[in-house]
């Protein structure tokens, strides 16, 4: 299924149109007697364990992931600004895990690359022939001084990102704000992070909800980042730039949240130069995002980029690893330019299995990834832009002249608001 047709879906939505007008061909089976081990019940790696259930005949698939609830990330922007409850991003993990897939539900430990071994925390090993690295990343909380989860919800503190309880609590301390005014302190870190596009959603959301409520006037909205720019895309920047302006939303560039003071309201942030205090109201906390610390001291990380990060070292095009070329990298973990979200899941997983069955079947993988990442966009409630683009940052619209990407539409919102979930939860099932 190409773009165009993934988003058609989506339009049409329900769970059932996407799995079944969606989905893509059934390729031949192919008999093997591999063992196969996935790292991570995410959207990544339950999604793969579908596809290759399928496509591999006689294969040992093992799951490895302690997460006994499956989280939709994708609607906790949603939670966080009271457009819907926390359960709306909750499943049973093994409500989506195919049969033919064993899950093993505990902790990594260490991978040994060199033996083609995983250990878990409580001393279990696992052999593999092929491994897919798909455990997401680390919120690391604790760079933030002075601020622990316990907070979130209470003296104007927000954290939506750290799971559907704390996103609902930020709706709280974020409500509160919108009613009572003053100054609003959305922040985003200086690492790489997934789904770049949230902190600036919450942003627009909160301030149109204060906006409905007839309080304009009294909040102070200052969106603040260490980056010298409001999004990684030129062009996608300078429309939220403009569209800033226009809502009187100030910005302080190149600056990094390091500290609060949560009883006197005042922020550290570290600037070129030294540091700077900023006393708020509300505060929308987004942490340094890393990979799980297994994936660094097994020694799978990028060694020269993204060495303070540990992103998965992998050709950006197939995602396998440069050095072990039977482990593959998926999802958040994988240390590539761009690809952050579940859209680019959606494209990274079909070309993992791509390349896992050529070399099962002895020959080369053809299929490419090209960094597609989708970012529907909300700048208020009912209207949204559909960004999406590749590693080179050209805008790759799937409806072009039908749905212009920076544009804000209603048909751009529905899309976020109402049919990307059964779409998501069909690619979960391998089918989109």
């Amino acid at each position: 299924m190409d773009r165009r047709q993934f988003l058609s879906v989506a339009l049409a939505g329900g769970a059932a149109a996407a799995a079944t007008q969606g989905a893509p061909a059934e390729a031949q089976s192919v008999r093997t007697t591999a063992r196969i081990v996935i790292i991570g019940a995410g959207a990544a790696g339950t999604s793969l364990a579908n596809r290759l259930v399928r496509r591999l005949e006689g294969a040992q698939i093992t799951l490895i992931d302690p997460r006994r609830e499956h989280l939709y990330q994708p609607g906790l922007t949603l939670v966080a600004s009271g457009l819907k409850p926390a359960g709306y991003v909750v499943s049973d993990t093994a409500k989506w895990l195919p049969d033919g897939v064993t899950w093993l539900p505990e902790r990594v430990a260490a991978v040994d690359a060199e033996a083609k071994t995983v250990a878990t925390e409580s001393g279990e090993t696992l052999s593999y022939d092929y491994l897919v690295v798909a455990p997401g990343l680390v919120l690391d909380h604790d760079a933030i001084e002075g601020f622990s989860l316990d907070m979130v919800g209470e003296n104007g503190i927000g954290a939506l990102y750290a799971g559907p309880e704390y996103a609902a609590r930020t709706w709280t301390a974020a409500q509160r704000f919108t009613e009572d005014g003053g100054t609003g302190l959305f922040t985003r870190p200086a690492t790489e992070m997934k789904c770049a596009g949230a902190p600036l959603k919450h942003t627009f959301l909160i301030d149109d909800i204060a906006r409905r409520a007839g309080n304009a006037g009294k909040v102070n909205m200052v969106y603040a980042a260490p980056q010298g720019a409001l999004f990684g895309v030129p062009i996608v920047a300078e429309k939220v730039r403009m569209l800033f302006e226009d809502r009187g939303v100030d910005t302080l560039m190149n600056r990094t949240l390091t500290a609060i003071d949560a009883g006197a309201k005042r922020a550290t942030f570290a600037t070129a130069t030294g540091t700077e205090v900023v006393d708020y109201d509300y505060i929308h906390v987004v942490p340094p995002q890393r990979a799980p610390e297994f994936v660094v001291q097994s020694g799978l990380a990028w060694a020269d980029k993204w060495a303070d990060q540990g992103w998965v070292e992998c050709d950006m095009q197939t995602l396998r690893h440069l050095r072990y070329p039977e482990i593959f990298a998926l999802g958040d973990v994988a240390g590539v330019p761009k690809g952050k979200t579940a859209a680019s899941v959606k494209w990274q997983v079909p070309v993992v299995e791509d390349h896992m069955v050529a070399a099962i079947e002895g020959r080369e993988g053809t299929a490419i990834y090209d960094g597609y990442t989708s970012c529907p966009m909300i700048t208020r409630i009912g209207r949204a832009m559909l960004v999406e683009f590749d590693y080179h940052n050209n805008l790759v619209p799937s409806f072009p002249g039908i749905i212009a990407p920076l544009e804000e539409l209603w048909i751009s919102w529905l899309m976020k608001e109402v049919a990307l979930k059964p779409t998501y939860n069909a690619m979960l099932r391998g089918r989109a």
